[in-house]
Protein backbone atom coordinates (compact mmCIF):
# COMPACT_ATOMS: atom_id res chain seq x y z
CA UNK A 1 0.00 0.00 0.00
CA UNK A 2 1.77 3.48 -1.22
CA UNK A 3 1.60 6.45 1.36
CA UNK A 4 -1.07 7.65 -0.29
CA UNK A 5 -3.98 5.17 -0.54
CA UNK A 6 -2.27 4.40 3.54
CA UNK A 7 -3.11 7.73 4.21
CA UNK A 8 -6.88 7.41 2.87
CA UNK A 9 -7.16 4.55 5.37
CA UNK A 10 -5.88 5.95 8.44
CA UNK A 11 -7.69 9.26 7.76
CA UNK A 12 -10.92 9.77 10.78
CA UNK A 13 -12.41 13.50 11.57
CA UNK A 14 -10.52 14.99 14.42
CA UNK A 15 -12.56 16.94 17.18
CA UNK A 16 -9.65 17.88 19.52
CA UNK A 17 -7.05 19.80 18.44
CA UNK A 18 -3.43 20.74 20.50
CA UNK A 19 -2.92 24.46 21.06
CA UNK A 20 -0.30 24.41 18.38
CA UNK A 21 -1.00 26.65 15.22
CA UNK A 22 -0.12 25.32 11.77
CA UNK A 23 2.70 26.97 9.93
CA UNK A 24 1.56 29.55 7.40
CA UNK A 25 3.89 27.98 4.85
CA UNK A 26 1.81 24.29 5.58
CA UNK A 27 -1.70 26.45 5.83
CA UNK A 28 -1.18 27.66 2.22
CA UNK A 29 0.36 24.61 0.79
CA UNK A 30 -3.45 23.20 2.00
CA UNK A 31 -5.07 25.90 0.46
CA UNK A 32 -3.20 25.82 -2.83
CA UNK A 33 -4.10 21.91 -3.32
CA UNK A 34 -7.47 22.73 -3.14
CA UNK A 35 -6.97 24.63 -7.00
CA UNK A 36 -5.80 21.46 -8.26
CA UNK A 37 -8.47 19.42 -7.86
CA UNK A 38 -10.86 18.52 -10.86
CA UNK A 39 -13.40 21.03 -12.08
CA UNK A 40 -16.08 21.49 -14.34
CA UNK A 41 -14.61 22.86 -17.66
CA UNK A 42 -11.68 23.82 -14.84
CA UNK A 43 -14.09 26.54 -14.26
CA UNK A 44 -13.44 26.13 -9.97
CA UNK A 45 -16.83 27.09 -9.47
CA UNK A 46 -16.35 27.85 -5.91
CA UNK A 47 -15.01 30.40 -3.51
CA UNK A 48 -12.76 29.74 0.06
CA UNK A 49 -14.07 31.69 3.14
CA UNK A 50 -10.79 31.65 5.08
CA UNK A 51 -11.91 32.47 8.56
CA UNK A 52 -9.49 34.33 10.79
CA UNK A 53 -11.67 36.27 12.74
CA UNK A 54 -12.12 34.74 16.21
CA UNK A 55 -15.55 36.42 16.77
CA UNK A 56 -16.68 35.09 13.46
CA UNK A 57 -15.42 31.37 14.40
CA UNK A 58 -17.37 31.64 17.81
CA UNK A 59 -20.43 32.70 15.87
CA UNK A 60 -19.80 29.60 13.50
CA UNK A 61 -19.15 27.28 16.57
CA UNK A 62 -22.47 28.54 18.29
CA UNK A 63 -24.50 28.44 14.61
CA UNK A 64 -22.95 25.08 14.50
CA UNK A 65 -24.16 23.02 17.33
CA UNK A 66 -22.99 25.04 19.69
CA UNK A 67 -19.36 23.08 19.80
CA UNK A 68 -16.61 24.69 20.83
CA UNK A 69 -13.93 23.02 18.90
CA UNK A 70 -14.85 24.80 15.86
CA UNK A 71 -13.98 28.06 17.57
CA UNK A 72 -10.47 26.61 18.94
CA UNK A 73 -9.46 25.41 15.19
CA UNK A 74 -6.36 26.92 14.28
CA UNK A 75 -7.98 26.84 10.55
CA UNK A 76 -11.56 26.83 9.31
CA UNK A 77 -12.13 26.89 5.84
CA UNK A 78 -16.03 27.41 4.34
CA UNK A 79 -16.11 26.38 0.98
CA UNK A 80 -19.33 28.22 -1.11
CA UNK A 81 -20.32 26.98 -4.35
CA UNK A 82 -19.91 30.12 -6.47
CA UNK A 83 -22.07 30.63 -9.34
CA UNK A 84 -22.05 34.35 -9.24
CA UNK A 85 -18.46 35.19 -10.37
CA UNK A 86 -19.31 33.75 -13.80
CA UNK A 87 -22.11 35.14 -14.49
CA UNK A 88 -20.66 38.27 -13.52
CA UNK A 89 -18.04 37.36 -15.96
CA UNK A 90 -20.45 37.16 -18.50
CA UNK A 91 -22.04 40.40 -17.90
CA UNK A 92 -18.86 42.17 -17.46
CA UNK A 93 -17.75 40.21 -21.52
CA UNK A 94 -21.34 42.02 -22.54
CA UNK A 95 -22.67 38.71 -22.65
CA UNK A 96 -26.32 37.84 -22.41
CA UNK A 97 -26.57 34.73 -19.84
CA UNK A 98 -29.03 33.14 -17.88
CA UNK A 99 -29.84 33.20 -14.38
CA UNK A 100 -28.11 30.68 -12.61
CA UNK A 101 -30.47 26.97 -12.35
CA UNK A 102 -30.50 24.48 -9.91
CA UNK A 103 -28.06 22.56 -12.48
CA UNK A 104 -25.39 25.05 -12.13
CA UNK A 105 -26.01 24.97 -7.96
CA UNK A 106 -25.43 20.97 -8.36
CA UNK A 107 -21.88 21.36 -10.09
CA UNK A 108 -20.63 24.15 -7.93
CA UNK A 109 -21.35 22.31 -5.07
CA UNK A 110 -19.66 19.09 -6.54
CA UNK A 111 -16.73 21.41 -7.77
CA UNK A 112 -16.64 23.12 -4.08
CA UNK A 113 -16.76 19.80 -2.16
CA UNK A 114 -14.60 18.08 -4.72
CA UNK A 115 -11.89 21.03 -3.82
CA UNK A 116 -12.06 20.75 0.21
CA UNK A 117 -11.31 17.06 -0.04
CA UNK A 118 -8.26 17.54 -1.91
CA UNK A 119 -7.13 20.07 1.18
CA UNK A 120 -8.52 16.82 3.81
CA UNK A 121 -6.13 14.59 2.03
CA UNK A 122 -3.38 17.61 1.80
CA UNK A 123 -3.33 18.17 5.41
CA UNK A 124 -3.49 14.27 6.71
CA UNK A 125 0.05 14.07 4.47
CA UNK A 126 1.46 17.16 7.11
CA UNK A 127 0.03 15.49 10.13
CA UNK A 128 -2.89 17.53 10.39
CA UNK A 129 -6.21 16.39 11.30
CA UNK A 130 -9.49 17.74 9.75
CA UNK A 131 -13.46 17.61 10.29
CA UNK A 132 -15.87 18.21 8.23
CA UNK A 133 -19.25 20.46 10.00
CA UNK A 134 -22.23 19.34 8.52
CA UNK A 135 -24.32 22.13 10.23
CA UNK A 136 -23.14 24.72 7.87
CA UNK A 137 -26.25 23.55 5.39
CA UNK A 138 -28.41 23.53 8.28
CA UNK A 139 -27.79 26.91 9.14
CA UNK A 140 -26.90 28.56 5.64
CA UNK A 141 -29.09 31.47 6.15
CA UNK A 142 -27.38 32.72 9.03
CA UNK A 143 -23.85 31.88 7.73
CA UNK A 144 -24.91 33.75 4.69
CA UNK A 145 -24.88 37.36 7.14
CA UNK A 146 -22.42 36.15 8.97
CA UNK A 147 -19.86 36.01 5.67
CA UNK A 148 -21.60 38.68 3.19
CA UNK A 149 -22.39 35.78 0.84
CA UNK A 150 -24.61 37.10 -2.26
CA UNK A 151 -27.32 35.07 -3.83
CA UNK A 152 -25.95 32.63 -5.78
CA UNK A 153 -23.51 31.84 -3.26
CA UNK A 154 -24.06 28.49 -1.23
CA UNK A 155 -21.99 27.23 1.60
CA UNK A 156 -21.56 24.17 0.26
CA UNK A 157 -19.20 22.41 3.37
CA UNK A 158 -16.83 23.71 6.29
CA UNK A 159 -13.81 22.04 7.47
CA UNK A 160 -11.93 22.83 10.47
CA UNK A 161 -8.16 22.00 10.64
CA UNK A 162 -5.81 21.34 13.55
CA UNK A 163 -3.11 19.23 15.01
CA UNK A 164 -4.80 16.12 16.44
CA UNK A 165 -4.18 15.18 19.76
CA UNK A 166 -2.62 11.74 20.94
CA UNK A 167 -6.21 10.74 22.14
CA UNK A 168 -7.45 11.54 18.70
CA UNK A 169 -4.33 9.59 16.95
CA UNK A 170 -4.77 6.66 18.96
CA UNK A 171 -8.93 6.78 18.50
CA UNK A 172 -10.54 3.98 15.86
CA UNK A 173 -11.54 4.81 12.96
CA UNK A 174 -15.24 3.99 12.90
CA UNK A 175 -15.86 0.78 10.47
CA UNK A 176 -17.24 1.94 6.77
CA UNK A 177 -19.57 -1.13 4.78
CA UNK A 178 -18.18 -3.85 3.15
CA UNK A 179 -17.83 -3.37 -0.48
CA UNK A 180 -20.09 -5.01 -1.66
CA UNK A 181 -22.87 -3.10 -0.52
CA UNK A 182 -21.29 0.38 -2.06
CA UNK A 183 -20.49 -0.82 -5.30
CA UNK A 184 -23.22 -2.10 -7.77
CA UNK A 185 -21.71 -3.27 -11.24
CA UNK A 186 -23.20 -1.92 -14.26
CA UNK A 187 -27.07 -0.71 -12.78
CA UNK A 188 -28.53 0.27 -9.29
CA UNK A 189 -29.55 -2.45 -7.46
CA UNK A 190 -31.86 -2.24 -4.67
CA UNK A 191 -31.37 -4.57 -1.62
CA UNK A 192 -33.23 -6.68 0.20
CA UNK A 193 -33.43 -7.36 3.83
CA UNK A 194 -31.16 -9.69 4.20
CA UNK A 195 -28.58 -7.35 2.09
CA UNK A 196 -29.49 -4.27 3.87
CA UNK A 197 -28.47 -6.10 7.37
CA UNK A 198 -25.56 -7.46 5.89
CA UNK A 199 -24.44 -3.65 5.29
CA UNK A 200 -24.79 -2.75 8.55
CA UNK A 201 -24.22 -5.72 10.93
CA UNK A 202 -20.90 -3.83 11.64
CA UNK A 203 -23.30 -1.20 13.56
CA UNK A 204 -25.48 -3.97 14.90
CA UNK A 205 -22.88 -5.78 17.17
CA UNK A 206 -24.08 -4.85 20.85
CA UNK A 207 -27.71 -4.61 19.65
CA UNK A 208 -30.32 -5.83 17.38
CA UNK A 209 -30.89 -4.83 13.45
CA UNK A 210 -34.70 -2.94 14.73
CA UNK A 211 -32.79 -1.06 17.85
CA UNK A 212 -29.72 0.19 15.95
CA UNK A 213 -31.75 1.35 12.96
CA UNK A 214 -34.08 2.82 15.55
CA UNK A 215 -31.93 4.70 17.58
CA UNK A 216 -30.18 5.86 14.49
CA UNK A 217 -33.25 7.30 12.85
CA UNK A 218 -34.55 9.28 15.18
CA UNK A 219 -31.16 10.81 16.38
CA UNK A 220 -29.86 11.38 12.65
CA UNK A 221 -32.61 11.14 10.14
CA UNK A 222 -36.04 12.23 12.02
CA UNK A 223 -33.58 15.09 13.72
CA UNK A 224 -35.02 18.18 14.45
CA UNK A 225 -31.65 19.53 12.52
CA UNK A 226 -32.23 17.12 9.48
CA UNK A 227 -35.61 18.23 9.33
CA UNK A 228 -34.08 22.16 9.25
CA UNK A 229 -31.45 21.09 7.15
CA UNK A 230 -34.28 20.40 4.52
CA UNK A 231 -36.28 23.32 4.93
CA UNK A 232 -33.26 25.62 4.92
CA UNK A 233 -31.95 24.55 1.37
CA UNK A 234 -35.57 24.39 -0.26
CA UNK A 235 -35.92 28.29 1.02
CA UNK A 236 -32.50 28.67 -0.45
CA UNK A 237 -33.24 27.31 -3.58
CA UNK A 238 -36.37 29.35 -4.51
CA UNK A 239 -33.71 32.16 -5.78
CA UNK A 240 -32.77 29.74 -8.51
CA UNK A 241 -36.40 29.20 -10.11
Amino acid sequence: MNEIIKSLYDRKSVRVFEDRPIPADMKKTILETAAQAPSAGCQQLYTIIDVTDQAIKDTLADFCDHQPFIAKADMVEVFCADCKKWYDAYIEAGCSPRHPGVGDLMLAVTDATIAAQNTVVAAESLGIGSCYIGDIIENQEDVAKLLHLPDYVFPAAMLVYGWPTDQQKMRKKPERCPQEYIVHENTYHSMDGAELRGMLAHHCKQRSFEDWCAAFCERKYNSDFSKEMTRSVEVYLKQYH
